[in-house]
């Protein structure tokens, strides 16, 4: 159980970084709002430079906390969090199964 449990947290390390970064909440907050968004878009309602909005970006593609659509030569952002969340809720569980079982 302790070993599914860490598994859990390695795999979550990624997402936990990305979720520690200001900026990123504050571009994830913005892409659940708007359902999706261009990097251009998201920089005017940001005070980061579009080069910085990029990099938040990739991380957060790398990390799966969001996806892209390319329409003509835009790229739409959007939030895609299902496998997130997912892995928290067995984060949760097997934390819980470790409290229980003592």
């Amino acid at each position: 159980m302790a070993e599914e449990t860490m598994n859990l947290f390695r795999k979550g390390m990624p997402i936990f970084g990305i979720f520690q970064d200001e900026n990123r909440q504050k571009i994830i907050l913005l892409l659940c709002k708007n359902k999706e968004l261009t990097v251009n878009q998201i920089t005017e309602q940001i005070n980061l430079s579009r080069p910085a909005v990029s990099h938040h970006l990739k991380l957060m593609l790398d990390a799966g906390v969001i996806a892209v659509n390319k329409v003509g030569k835009e790229r739409l952002y959007r939030v895609s969090l299902d496998d997130t969340v997912q892995l928290l809720k067995d984060l949760t569980v097997s934390l819980e199964n470790s409290i229980s079982s003592k």
